[in-house]
């Protein structure tokens, strides 16, 4: 079996996809976390000079979805057929598109606010009303099993409701979707046991 190593801050963030794949696949893993501070000693060594990177018998693999994608085929999480597979990356790629339009990095808690409360309050609600219609009354976005996107919708959802509790309330079919990722009995496990962080 290979050896894992995921390497990101002490965060959900873009690593939790992966440790949610991790999870449910049962797989051990080396769950690395550095602190802020000693970053910037870390990052010459880092390829890219990104976090999250994973290392499989010491290749390292940079860009979170990439290596959430790699782990998702591994585990048989990427859909059943090519068209799933397709489906599955594009639903994480439509969420992953959303959640970067936020200024993560950004200082100022003033500009960082209105950033923030313009995105969830003026672009969240088409993002909601698509996967709402995609997802329809199945059981799961994609397939008829659950999928790394179902699992990217509770990962990112977290984080948004987080900021807007009432976010999703006109939604309760993602609602309900994210319960079901959440009963998963590894998954529930993962939830209790990881380090509580801010996002």
């Amino acid at each position: 079996m290979p050896q894992y190593k995921l390497t990101y801050f002490n965060l959900r963030g873009r690593a939790e996809i992966s440790r949610y794949i991790f999870a449910y696949s049962g797989k051990k893993y080396e769950d690395h976390r550095i602190e802020a501070a000693d970053w910037p000693k870390i990052k010459p060594t880092i390829p890219f000079g990104k976090l999250p990177v994973l290392e499989v018998d010491g290749v390292i693999i940079h860009q979170s979805l990439a290596m959430a994608r790699y782990l998702a085929r591994e585990a048989g999480l990427a859909g059943q057929t090519p068209v799933e597979q397709a489906l599955a990356d594009a639903i994480v790629d439509t969420i992953d598109d959303f959640m970067t339009l936020f200024p993560w990095g950004e200082k100022n808690q003033d500009v960082r606010k209105k950033a923030f409360d313009d995105i969830l309050t003026n672009k969240a609600p088409e993002l909601l009303k698509d996967l709402d219609t995609f997802l329809g009354d199945k059981k799961w976005l994609v397939g008829n099993s659950v999928t790394w996107a179902d699992f990217y919708w509770d990962v990112c959802s977290t984080t948004l409701l987080s900021c807007k509790p009432d976010l999703a309330d006109k939604y309760p079919r993602l609602l309900a979707l994210r319960e079901r990722v959440q009963a998963l009995p590894a998954i529930a496990a993962w939830i209790q046991k990881r380090p509580k962080t801010v996002m």
